[in-house]
């Protein structure tokens, strides 16, 4: 059962009173497994007890404020180990697997319009069954909802319809969760892609009262107006993808760029998981996303901590200092 203070809670209360605060959301995506079943990680030589471990190092940090992992993970993690009872980090399960991140090996399912597909149920996320006892407490409490309009009439009628499905779903078992919009994966868009995304999040949640919508938004990261038209156009807290590894600067950099524009929530997955130290990467993201140290800085720092350590850097302090992601040059 769930006791500890969760720092997600009073960072939501604090942005519902005061969107332009300075609290930020850090969630740890660690559900590769949900999309590309056993190559993230027997790909990177990392078993899944030592995967399991690394996240268990980064809760008991708590430098984040999410855990989302598949419900397989949370058997482990938020049943057996208990991992979240004493800790200020919030677990939370993918609650469903889009056909767009379908990225196993010699499959082309991401090629084809996303499909809302749901491997889990509501009841069995939170609880490890479909049948819990009488009074039985909430293991997980938080779920992620996908979402990925193409303007294909059928495939965004159809995932709109399951998204309705799954609000009736939650409301029953009294499950939260938050919202993951990205961008078309097959189809194209008459203009820009961040209007059109923009547009869809609106005209979808124009039609959910306040009881039911999402405790906050995910979206692509389209550019510094796309971001600051949908945080004035909506009363839910707008957060952003990490979006695929990159430089240590870079996943720096997009954190501070965001919060600048209005985001107030970041969701880190390859990033983290593929840094060469996960908890210092993490500890200097949540400097940069609490305005303690500059992006830069960070990554300088981060350099330091590694060679500290005696660990050996994938890249070179110069070229970790690099910007990839073309919306931050």
């Amino acid at each position: 059962m769930e006791s500890h203070p969760k720092s997600l809670e009073a960072k939501l209360a604090a942005l519902a009173a005061d969107p332009g605060g300075p609290e930020f959301v850090i969630c740890y995506a660690a559900d590769p497994d949900m999309g590309g079943g056993l190559q993230p990680t027997i790909g990177q030589g990392v078993s899944p007890q030592r995967w399991r471990e690394q996240m268990a190092q980064l809760v008991e940090q708590a430098d984040i404020d999410i855990l989302l992992a598949s419900v397989s993970t949370m058997d482990h993690l938020a049943r057996d180990r208990r991992l979240f009872d004493d800790s200020p980090v919030t677990a939370a399960i993918r609650a469903n697997d889009t056909t767009d991140i379908w990225h196993v090996r010699g499959g082309t399912y991401a090629t084809q319009p996303s499909r809302p597909f749901a491997t889990t149920t509501v009841r069995e996320a939170m609880y490890g069954t479909l049948t819990p006892e009488p009074n039985q407490p909430i293991d997980v409490p938080l779920g992620l909802w996908s979402i990925t309009f193409n303007n294909d009439l059928d495939a965004d009628e159809r995932s709109l319809l399951r998204y309705r499905e799954f609000r009736q779903e939650a409301a029953a078992e009294g499950f939260r969760y938050f919202v993951e919009v990205f961008n078309p994966n097959a189809g194209h868009v008459d203009g820009p892609v961040g209007d059109f995304i923009n547009d869809c999040i609106v005209r979808m949640l124009a039609g959910v009262p306040r009881a039911t919508r999402p405790e906050f938004l995910k979206v692509v990261y389209n550019g510094p107006q796309a971001l600051e038209d949908l945080v004035c156009g909506l009363d839910v807290t707008v957060g952003v993808l990490g979006g695929p590894a990159s430089t240590t600067n870079d996943a720096y950099t997009l954190v501070r760029t965001v919060k600048k524009h209005g985001a107030r929530v970041a969701l880190f997955g390859r990033r983290i998981k593929s840094a060469d130290d996960p908890l210092a990467f993490t500890e200097l993201l949540r400097a940069v996303a609490d305005d303690k140290l500059e992006p830069e800085e960070a990554t300088r720092e981060y350099h330091g901590r590694l060679a500290a350590a005696g660990i050996t850097p994938s890249r070179s302090l110069e070229d970790d200092l690099v910007i990839h992601t073309p919306e931050l040059l």
